[in-house]
């Protein structure tokens, strides 16, 4: 038959939202007056304010180096612009 067969609709995790959202509030908190912060003192504030484990292997996953917010939430799947 070989006809497209329809995928089923992405769906996110339960609590992606709500990560998204404590990643978003932690950004925002970060750049509060700042241009770039580096990896390592976003990781370091990511851990302290216990964001969920995904997040946090993400943010580790960022090669080291200064970010601007824009940056840091394209990269890490946040909504801060």
């Amino acid at each position: 038959m070989g006809g497209v067969t329809d995928n089923p609709p992405v769906t996110q995790a339960p609590g992606t939202e709500s990560a998204v959202r404590r990643l978003d509030d932690l950004l925002e908190d970060l750049y509060r007056g700042q241009e770039r912060i580096s990896q390592s003192d976003i990781h370091r504030r990511a851990v302290a304010a216990e964001l969920p484990a995904e997040l946090l292997t993400r943010i580790s996953a960022l090669p080291q180096g200064e970010y601007s917010v824009d940056e840091a939430a394209d990269l890490l799947g946040g909504s801060v612009t």
